[in-house]
This record gives structure tokens, C-alpha cells and sequence, in this order.
């Protein structure tokens, strides 16, 4: 099986945001969130405790981003 992008999820203290998905993300956001529970052995997490550490894993992995945050600094 291959390894999915997100490992174990860190408990963080969360700011609250109020976004509205397309049904079909969030039903990939559920499947994903089963796959992640089967691959890590955890139990399932919410859908909604995916979208902040694939945010940052996307912005993390984005050149172009980290090349335009690294000269604002």
C-alpha cells in the first residue's frame, strides 16, 4: 500500500474558520480520513480535522510559495 502524504495528526489549539466544501471534496475528505485511521492504525478523525494539515502540507510543498514568503522576510 502506498503511504499517504498526511501522517499522525499534531493537537493543536485551533482557530475557528467557517468554510463551505463541495460535496464531493468532502466525501474525499472522509474516505481519507478512513484510509489515514486503516494506514495509522488510530481511530478515525473528523473531516474537517484533515483540512488544516493538508493546507499546510500543500502550502509547505508549494516553490513558488516558500520562494515569496522567504523574500517578504
Amino acid at each position: 500500500m502506498t503511504k499517504l502524504k498526511l501522517g499522525p495528526l499534531a493537537d493543536d489549539r485551533p482557530v475557528k474558520l467557517s468554510v463551505e466544501l463541495p460535496a464531493p471534496v468532502h466525501r474525499d475528505l472522509v474516505a481519507y480520513a478512513a484510509a489515514l485511521a486503516a494506514e495509522t492504525g488510530a481511530a478515525p478523525v473528523l473531516p474537517e480535522k484533515l483540512i488544516a494539515p493538508m493546507l499546510t502540507r500543500f502550502m509547505e510543498t508549494d516553490r513558488a510559495f516558500r520562494r515569496r514568503r522567504a523574500q517578504e522576510t
